[in-house]
């Protein structure tokens, strides 16, 4: 699918690493402009160079989604870059994991204000933007995992997940007269802390695959960068509230 979105602006979030570098990178081979926000700059710093070798432009800003003042902060240094907001990818987050006994209450709340919350500010601070635009598109990334057939272990992480696809519902239907689509994506992704996880626990990754019809887990730019690049497009103008599982057929949200 041949690209419309050269000179669009995005912001994404977590754009380190991951999930999050690879939609950015995705992006800007398609022409768009970068604000990449997160928490470690150098990581940062390295997407941008990245962004830039792909021949677009990319601004670094390093901060916490759990801080108002730095989401603030973010989208003003943005727009006053790049001129305004056409996209963006909540995808940052601390997700609390593990048996509900051994989640505690600090991991808990941190995962519902990186999460949620963080998600539910800069949806309201990028609206007026993208609204004077005369629209955009908001990208919020949630989890299978609060969908999973054995919940064990992944009660916490989903609830936090899982609060993020009903704001993702409410903003398509409220700001739909803004010409601003809001979707839910459910990646499975090759990310640093998957791959961790597979090198350590190779049977049970082995096991894992085979849920996936697709048999292998995504690629961050290939697989999940160039589906939300495709998700962008003026083609899919009609597609908004919905949850989209980029995860090789594994889940269910039905």
């Amino acid at each position: 699918m041949e690209s419309q979105l050269s000179g669009k602006i995005a912001l994404v979030t977590g754009g380190g690493q991951g999930v999050g570098q690879g939609i950015a990178l995705a992006l800007a081979a398609a022409g768009v402009k970068l604000a990449l926000f997160g928490r470690t700059e150098s990581k940062l710093v390295a997407t941008q160079e990245l962004v830039e070798a792909r021949g677009s432009e990319a601004l670094a800003m390093a901060g916490d989604v759990c801080s108002a003042a730095d989401l603030e902060r973010a989208v003003a240094e943005a727009t006053e870059r790049f001129g305004g907001i056409d996209i963006l990818v909540n995808n940052a987050q601390q997700v609390p994991n593990g048996p509900l006994e051994k989640v505690s209450d600090e991991a808990y709340l941190r995962g519902f204000e990186s999460g949620p919350l963080a998600v539910l500010r800069l949806m309201k601070l990028v609206r007026p933007i993208m609204a004077q635009r005369g629209g955009g598109t908001i990208f919020n990334l949630v989890s299978s995992a609060g969908v999973r057939w054995d919940m064990a272990g992944y009660g916490a992480y989903g609830s936090v997940k899982q609060a993020i696809r009903p704001l993702t519902r409410a903003a398509a239907s409220e700001w739909g007269g803004d010409n601003i689509r809001v979707l839910s994506i459910a990646p499975h992704a090759k990310s640093p802390g998957l791959v961790k996880w597979m090198e350590h626990n190779p049977e049970e990754a082995e096991a894992f695959f085979r849920t996936i019809p697709l048999r292998r887990v995504g690629e961050c730019e290939e697989d999940i960068g160039r589906a939300v690049v495709a998700l962008c497009q003026p083609e899919m103008a009609y597609l908004t509230g919905a949850t989209i599982p980029l995860d090789g057929g594994q889940a269910n949200f039905d």
